[in-house]
């Protein structure tokens, strides 16, 4: 049997076995839990019985083939069991022991030799707590669990197996469909188990806890899947980055972190990220009821002022918009509610009908009738052990109604999530209602629901990340900034006319050039020549250019000059960089010494379009500068012809570039030029045209 047989085997299991002692006897309790309606093999020579169950003294004594294991002996007896299950034909094995990668070298080794011995089963961790398939019943998990069976929910793989543990504990009424805890995903990692579970049409969404990215090329193929299949996927990314990017030495470096590379990776594949636990619940929670949405357009409905407001400035805050009302949908509202209620989207509907179920389903049906995305109902309902509800259970009949007759997509949000029982958020959840829990979570989550509205839509036209290209040399060589201009050049970067002069020399150079001109000290150690005072600008006679020069003379005896560029709308950053996991990315942003102060980049993976970086570049703050903000529009075209020529540049250079960074690119009204520039690459070089004098695209 093929790999994606094993992996569905081991999820949904008729035969299960079970080797081990303590953990595995609480696998067993936990199938019997959950309804597991397979055989239960116990394995364990030293016991007769387990939870009542008759024990095998071995694997060759079992009365046919498991179609999943859980093992939970030492780990180098692990090894050994996950051979024998392989030769007998199982599907797959959960591995619960640790003292393998996480443990140092000998662990490391152990761990090979495990991946070795399963071959070619299915096999989840080590060092994990398994697995549990609420919808078929079966529960591969040596510990107590919070969840339930269901008949459709969303499917979260995790890296942690205590976190994990916990969101099963949720009482937000999520359903959990399958719960796959992965440790070390030694053989059967989270793109195999997004494929195995975009199988399952009763899979309605798939939440991703990751410490650590998977292989990126073999996650982008799982999410464009996923992405076809509208199954859409929720990120969870915690820990620092451990995948060996490049030590910073130019602003890209420090900007384009493994961290903003997992945006870029994310974006690119219409994965939502969150930050917070309760973000990943609420979000996947909308997405299982609505799916993903056209847009972030929302209507809000409160009896309280202070609701509205709260609602209004959170969906400024997470990009959600909040259309206004229709005249119709107006008039319908003010026929409903009278005269002193101030109609408008958020609707504050006060409570001059609070309790008048007839007339609050009247005001809800004609606000879900209006033209957005999802459609909000703010409620806290009361404590039930001290207060009465009654009213409030109005309220919720009368929203149901309301979206009963529209079909509308509807949720009913809390401001605190205790305010929302569980029972009323089964209510809502049979009724089609999203019941979200937190207001900043659920406008969070409708955000990130239209960003995967959005790539599902234009999926046909991304292109997946590609694996990154191998360094032919170890060795890294840092171009000064003549040789970096003259590489980028012949690539059509357009860069300043300049020389390359001795000390006795500049002054003729500069004259050659045309005052004024700019001289800076040149050495492949110089990158930040500003900050050492390497730069001299708008040098107007030779006697200025013979002054500057003697106050650089200890940065070293050789000098670029070049004219001073004028008429500058704005300077950018644009810098590539490449990452051992990521491969190349391009970075865009505010340029200029303040880089990481202003803090105004966006990051993009390759390979990337003209059209995909005239997008980054309108995400900018800086962009309405760009746009003819203070008068004077830049010439975005030429900006994103020189970016395409950069990139064509690493492209040719995949398998050598460490980085590239143009800081500033001095934007212009007519044009756009690279007036520094570095280059770090890997030997041998490609063959440069000569030094000294080079023609740029301007003057």
């Amino acid at each position: 049997m093929g790999p994606r047989t094993n992996l569905q085997r081991l999820l949904a299991p008729r035969r299960l076995v079970v080797v081990g002692g303590e953990a595995a006897e609480e696998v067993v309790r936990q199938s019997r839990a959950i309804g597991y309606a397979g055989e239960i093999w116990p394995v364990n020579p030293r016991r007769t019985t387990m939870d009542g169950l008759p024990c095998f003294p071995d694997l060759a004594a079992l009365p046919g083939v498991p179609d999943a294991a859980f093992v939970s002996v030492p780990s180098a007896r692990s090894v050994d069991v996950v051979a024998e299950l392989s030769a007998l034909g199982t599907g797959g094995a959960v591995c619960h022991a640790s003292g393998f990668a996480e443990d140092g070298p000998r662990g490391e080794a152990l761990q090979h030799a495990l991946v070795r011995a399963a071959a070619p089963m299915a096999l989840v961790g080590p060092n994990c707590l398994g697995l549990v398939n609420y919808l078929d019943g079966a529960a591969l998990w040596a510990d107590q669990h919070g969840g339930a069976r269901v008949e459709r929910g969303v499917a979260i793989i995790a890296q942690s197996g205590n976190l994990a543990l916990n969101l099963t504990m949720q009482r937000r009424s999520l359903p959990l469909a399958f719960l796959v805890t992965i440790g070390n995903a030694a053989l059967t990692g989270v793109p195999e188990l997004v494929e195995a579970m975009l199988e399952d049409d009763r899979v309605t969404a798939i939440g991703l806890h990751l410490e650590s990215v998977p292989d990126v090329a073999e996650l982008s193929r799982a999410a464009v899947h996923a992405l076809r299949r509208k199954v859409p996927l929720v990120v969870l990314k915690t820990g620092s980055s451990e995948l060996g990017a490049q030590a910073a030495r130019g602003h890209t470096s420090s900007i384009a972190t493994p961290d903003v590379l997992c945006d870029a990776l994310f974006r690119r594949l219409g994965v939502a990220r969150v930050h917070r636990v309760e973000a990943f619940l609420e979000t996947l929670k909308l997405l299982h009821v609505h799916g993903a949405l056209p847009g972030a357009r929302i209507t809000s409905a409160s009896c309280s002022g202070g609701e509205a407001a709260l609602v209004a400035d959170l969906a400024e805050h997470h990009g959600v918009t909040m259309p206004s009302l229709s005249p119709r949908t107006t008039r319908q509202l003010e026929g409903v509610l009278g005269e002193r209620v101030k109609v408008g989207n958020p609707l504050d509907y006060h409570t001059y009908i609070w309790g008048d179920r007839k007339a609050l389903s009247s005001c809800f049906t004609a606000l879900l009738g209006t033209d957005a995305d999802a459609h909000l109902l703010v409620l806290d309902l009361p404590r039930a052990d001290r207060c009465d509800v009654g009213s409030w259970d109005s309220t919720v009949q009368a929203f149901i109604q309301a979206q009963r007759t529209t079909g509308a997509r509807a949720c009913v949000v809390s401001s605190l999530p205790e305010t929302l029982p569980e029972s009323l958020g089964q209510l809502l959840l049979a009724a089609g209602i999203a019941p979200m829990q937190g207001i900043s979570e659920c406008l969070e989550a409708v955000a990130a629901a239209g960003e995967i509205g959005a790539a599902q839509v234009a999926v046909g036209d991304l292109v997946p990340a590609v694996p990154a290209a191998a360094l032919v040399s170890s060795a890294i060589e840092q171009l000064d900034e003549a040789r970096a201009k003259e590489v980028l050049s012949a690539f059509g970067v357009p860069t300043p006319r300049r020389e390359v002069a001795t000390t006795g020399q500049v002054p003729e150079a500069a004259a050659r050039i045309g005052f004024p001109v700019v001289v800076k000290a040149l050495s492949a150690e110089l990158v930040h020549k500003s900050a050492v005072g390497g730069v001299q600008v708008g040098l107007r006679s030779e006697d200025e250019v013979r002054r500057a020069v003697r106050a650089m003379a200890a940065l070293g005896d050789r000098f670029l000059v070049e004219p001073l560029v004028t008429g500058v709308v704005a300077e950018l950053l644009v810098g590539l960089q490449r990452d051992p996991h990521f491969g190349l990315s391009l970075t865009l942003g505010a340029g200029g010494a303040l880089v990481e102060l202003l803090d105004d980049t966006v990051t993009l993976l390759l390979p990337v379009t003209g059209e995909d970086v005239r997008a980054a570049l309108a995400r900018l703050r800086i962009w309405p500068v760009l746009h003819g903000y203070l008068g004077v529009a830049a010439d975005v075209d030429s900006v994103v012809r020189a970016v395409e020529a950069m990139v064509a540049f690493a492209g040719a250079h995949a398998d050598r570039l460490v980085e590239l960074e143009v800081n500033p690119m001095l934007v212009l009204t007519d044009g756009a030029v690279a007036v520094d520039a570095v280059v770090r690459w890997s030997p041998p070089l490609p063959s440069v045209v000569p030094e000294l004098v080079v023609e740029g695209a301007r003057g």
